[in-house]
């Protein structure tokens, strides 16, 4: 049985996913290629893959809507890359279920950094959260993935989940962007604080009554969050 990390680097340049290809089998990862976001679509549901690797302009189907496909039916980690660096563009592609982003150009090294942040994080789910855990007003089942809140389950994204998780282990303490970005996104990402202000909205909009006032998680002005569970 093979153990290795297997990819599935989607890209409508060959010359891209060559370079792709063999930077990541040079570090021992198993990859298959797709030269569009409809094939990968049908691999990802026809043989395993642990993580995707998707261009976000392409022809048909860009990555945006691959990565809203997926979210459909797996919760496979998800980077995105684009030669388009703005915020907005970046925030589209985190709600529609990436968990990260790179700006191309980039350097391998710090894909392959990404890449093992979201690899260790998926390894480590199972025996991080085995048992139950039941905090205030917050229940989370991890066998299920399933979070409960005030007794209602709440369909987060996998990076939502891993926020929620950070959030309730490190309940009532100051929790700084750097230090929370670090935690959920990696080192490189530390200063990337457009991941946290969009995830931070999206756990506000489905696990507050009011996300406009919000009870759960607490803004620190100019600091960061901090995380109340409720009686």
């Amino acid at each position: 049985m093979n153990d290795r990390l297997r990819i599935l680097v989607v890209d409508d340049e060959p010359q891209i996913l060559r370079v792709l290809r063999r930077g990541l089998e040079g570090k021992g990862y198993d990859v298959a290629a797709a030269p569009d976001a409809p094939t990968a679509l049908d691999l990802l549901k026809a043989t395993r893959a642990d993580l995707l690797i998707t261009d976000l302009r392409m022809p048909d189907m860009d990555g945006i809507e691959l990565c809203e496909r997926v979210r459909q039916f797996s919760q496979i980690p998800i980077i995105v890359l684009s030669v388009k660096g703005e915020e907005a563009v970046k925030v589209q592609a985190l709600d529609a279920g990436a968990d990260d982003y790179i700006v191309k150009p980039f350097g391998m090294d710090e894909l392959l950094a990404r890449v093992r942040a979201l690899s260790r994080r998926r390894r480590s789910e199972g025996d991080a959260q085995a048992a139950p855990l039941s905090v205030g007003d917050f229940e989370v089942r991890p066998e299920q993935r399933e979070v409960l809140v005030r007794g209602n389950e709440v369909h987060l994204t996998p990076k939502e989940y891993d926020l929620i998780l950070y959030f309730l282990a490190n309940h009532s303490k100051v929790l700084t962007h750097r230090t929370i970005l670090r935690a959920i996104w990696g080192e490189n990402s530390a200063e990337q604080s457009e991941y946290l202000r969009v995830f931070v909205a999206q756990l506000r909009k489905k696990i507050e009554v009011d996300p406009r006032s919000p009870k759960y998680i607490l803004t620190e002005p100019w600091v960061g969050y901090r995380f109340n569970p409720g009686a």
